[in-house]
């Protein structure tokens, strides 16, 4: 027999003022595919530039306006990639692509080299921020772990300045969000949030991730709805989610969370993605579609998508 013993259940969020149960999705998010990034993670041989390269330009046919392409500081085949997207004008200019780098000055700098010459891209900087992480993997303290998210967004203007020719949008997240005290998840996106200075015509990213899928569906939706009303700079803020399957209700914490204010939604086709597998996006996009709202996704040839 399972000894289910052994577990504890992960502790909700105390959020009694929760108003996103009465409210509708209405229109679609800003879709972000990171199905070059986590999708390529979850296979056993990973793709080669060429094959990226076909990935990509069908994910643009799909509809896609914004694209994580990978870690372009993490290994030589994901800066290479980067490279010949640049080097070869495979980017059409409503197009942005997305790269990712952890809060550390030297990758921070090999990813903005990956950069030059893109017309414009979203830099997304991460460190973890949940109690365990911070105790056992770290052991950092919550000033500490946020001192290096500040350092990073310090150092990603400095980097910016460097390549004035390029539109820069930056995003930050707090990784395994979902384990964070949410006071917390608050606090350091704000730090962060000082730093930048979002405006209406510099708006920047706060992505919180699902990064482990902890509690059901509707908590996710509670925490996403918390930082909404309490983050600062809100109306120059784009709040993003990035949902993974470890409970498989990824697609359900998706729409839980945009119906708690999230604009914009990261995940991959069919939910193919790193570990347990990410938001399906299809699955999310047709459900809109069933619904009489545009997805602003086409998937009108599934087979083909398959």
């Amino acid at each position: 027999m399972l000894n289910y013993k052994r577990y504890r259940k992960n502790p909700v969020i105390d959020y009694p003022e929760r108003e996103w149960p009465g409210k509708e999705i209405e229109k679609a998010p800003v879709w972000c595919s990171v199905d070059l990034r986590d999708g390529n993670q979850a296979l056993i041989d990973p793709m080669i530039v060429e094959e990226k390269i076909e990935m990509f330009q069908y994910l643009v046919k799909l509809g896609f306006k914004e694209i994580e392409v990978g870690f372009p500081a993490a290994s030589q085949i994901e800066y290479d990639f980067l490279r010949t997207l640049v080097d070869r004008k495979l980017i059409p200019d409503d197009v942005e692509v997305q790269v990712l780098v952890q809060c550390r000055e030297h990758l921070i700098k090999r990813t903005f080299e990956a950069l030059k010459g893109i017309k414009k891209a979203i830099v997304h900087i991460y460190n973890s921020t949940s109690t365990l992480q911070r105790d056992v993997v770290f052991g950092n303290s919550m000033e500490q772990t946020t001192q290096l998210a500040v350092d990073g967004a310090k150092l990603m203007i400095e980097e910016a300045t460097k390549i004035p020719e390029t539109d820069f949008m930056f995003q930050y997240s707090p990784e395994s969000f979902t384990g964070t005290e949410m006071e917390y998840a608050v606090e350091i996106c704000n730090a962060v949030l000082d730093v930048w200075k979002p405006t209406k015509e510099k708006k920047v990213i706060i992505n919180l991730p699902s990064t482990v899928e902890m509690a059901t569906p509707n908590v996710y939706a509670d925490q996403i709805e918390y930082c909404c009303e309490n983050i600062k700079y809100r109306e120059n803020v784009i709040i993003s989610l990035h949902a993974h399957n470890d409970r498989g209700t990824a697609v359900a914490a998706t729409e839980l969370a945009l119906m708690a204010g999230a604009d914009r939604v990261e995940g991959t086709l069919f939910g193919n993605g790193e570990r347990t597998g990410n938001t399906d996006i299809m699955n999310v996009a047709m459900n809109m579609f069933s619904q009489g709202i545009d997805p602003k996704l086409d998937f009108s040839n599934i087979d083909e998508a398959v």
